[in-house]
């Protein structure tokens, strides 16, 4: 291995070459002032392009130096979100985007009202650039990725400290909190690059199956526009689809209170649960070249810190794919039976979605890799057959009444045999009675009548008719109905 940066040796025990100086300038405040880039880059081996040492110096100082509430820099995220989002092409919605956005959301929304029980939302529909979509979402990716943001925060920040020599320790005094930023501007750096990235492949803004925009309805007309390169089908057609995909998660999350919170903490729950992979960490560190940020937010892109699940998260994960494909397919079948008869192109459309959801693209890749979550409904197809088996059984009321309590939604067993669904629940339903009607009988005193018992032995029985049914069994006399049989012996 190559002699590290950070531990120079000057043949005593005073390290005095530029790139040490250079880290003492940052940790003491001074930033890079009175500082000669050339010589830091004669040190490292570095070509002396005064564009590229400037550009260098300063995503190093930004990231040792930003300021950030808690240990992930979400001031970085955003920014970075915002320019990845407008790296591309990112025009400005025009009057005639919205007003075409508009009446599409409205139209779908006439044409979801015979096909589901549940109401109209009366949002009104929006049109949104890339950059509108990042500033709508970032407070929610900020709840999903925060638990594991910090933990990769605090874990890069612990090995650096902890790999760091010991005469640079010595002159870390009281900035030890400039490494946790560092940490923490590296993952929010990323992760503005994947949700920037993501704003390009999103066509609404439920387009990953949870809603990341609080009670918005919106489409994005520039990846509207993309997403229907090569299908060779009437603009109008494809976003009249999405705009009724759109308005069934919007009336979904609306109309069920609770579903939001019960996606978006079954996320928070899985990504608490993630641990990392303190080996890799540590070992980046020992490699770490404090000149060359790209390397570690390369790693970062790559998930080198996410260590292999464990069964309990096997079983999150599962518990959170199963919600995320009975909303998905809840959506998808509505979707179907409001289009079918209206669009002509509305089969293909569906297939052309289905295959993206369950396929993901580059920018949902690349976020997975960073927090250890794909929010892909892997099980799409079984969830659409489920709901449609459903409104078979007990029609369009009976099957949206699933929504009224998570208590009753679908299990990943109920996916794989959509048909017994309807059995299991009666089944339990019976119990769950059984089990009401005692507890009342019980709290109204029905179970503690022991005089009653006594006076109904004396006259055949415990309710009168024991020893009727005795006799009917032969005359066996019993030990409370012998008495009642006027003593007669067997036979």
């Amino acid at each position: 291995m190559t002699s590290n940066p950070l531990n120079p040796s000057n043949g005593d025990d005073t390290p005095k070459d530029p790139l040490t100086e250079m880290l003492q300038n940052l940790m003491g405040g001074k930033g890079m002032e009175n500082f000669d880039p050339a010589e830091l880059a004669k040190a490292a081996g570095l070509p002396n392009d005064p564009n590229l040492l400037a550009q260098m110096f300063s995503q190093v100082q930004a990231m040792m130096s930003a300021p950030s509430e808690g240990p992930v820099n979400w001031q970085l995220a955003h920014d970075n979100a915002r320019r990845v989002a407008a790296s591309g092409s990112d025009p400005s919605v025009t009057s005639q985007q919205s007003r075409e956005v508009d009446e599409a959301l409205r139209l779908a929304e006439l044409w979801l009202d015979p096909v589901t029980d549940l109401p109209a939302t009366g949002l009104i529909g929006r049109a949104w650039s890339r950059a509108e979509w990042v500033e709508a979402t970032l407070g929610t990716w900020k709840r999903l990725t925060e638990p594991v943001a910090n933990s990769i925060a605090n874990a890069l920040s612990s090995a650096m400290t902890e790999q760091m020599p010991e005469e640079m320790k010595s002159m870390m005094g009281g900035a030890s909190s400039m490494l946790q930023n560092m940490g923490g501007a590296i993952f929010g750096m990323q992760l503005g690059q994947a949700i920037g990235a993501l704003s390009a492949d999103v066509v609404s803004s439920t387009d990953i199956g949870v809603p990341l925009a609080d009670l918005e309805m919106a489409l994005l007309p520039a990846n509207v526009a993309a997403f229907g390169e090569g299908l060779s089908l009437p603009e109008n057609d494809i976003r009249l689809f999405l705009a009724v995909r759109e308005a069934a998660h919007a009336r979904l999350f609306v109309q069920v209170p609770w579903l939001r919170g019960h996606l978006l903490g079954a996320i928070e729950a899985y990504a608490r649960g993630i641990h990392i992979d303190t080996s890799r960490i540590e070992e980046l560190a020992r490699d770490l070249d404090p000149s060359n940020p790209e390397g570690i937010q390369e790693a970062l892109s790559q998930g080198v810190f996410m260590p292999q699940r464990t069964p309990a998260q096997d079983q999150a994960l599962e518990k959170l794919e199963t919600a995320l494909a009975l909303v998905e397919g809840w959506v998808d079948e509505l979707t179907a039976a409001a289009t079918e008869n209206l669009l002509p192109s509305a089969g293909a459309l569906r297939e052309t979605v289905r295959r993206r959801r369950a396929t993901g693209g580059p920018a949902e890749h690349a976020f997975a890799s960073l927090v250890g979550l794909e929010l892909r409904p892997r099980r799409l197809r079984d969830a659409a057959t489920l709901w449609a088996t459903l409104k078979e059984e007990r029609g369009i009321e009976g099957r949206d009444a699933i929504w009224h309590h998570p208590d009753l939604l679908p299990t990943a067993e109920d996916l794989d045999d959509p048909k017994g669904f309807s059995g299991r629940r009666k089944l339990a339903e019976a119990s769950d009675s059984e089990v009401d009607d005692a507890l009342q009988k019980l709290l109204s005193g029905g179970f503690d009548s022991p005089p009653e018992a006594e006076e109904g032995s004396g006259a055949g029985g415990q309710d009168g008719t024991a020893g009727t049914e005795k006799k009917d069994d032969g005359g066996r006399p019993g030990d409370e109905g012998s008495e009642g049989q006027e003593g007669q012996p067997k036979g």
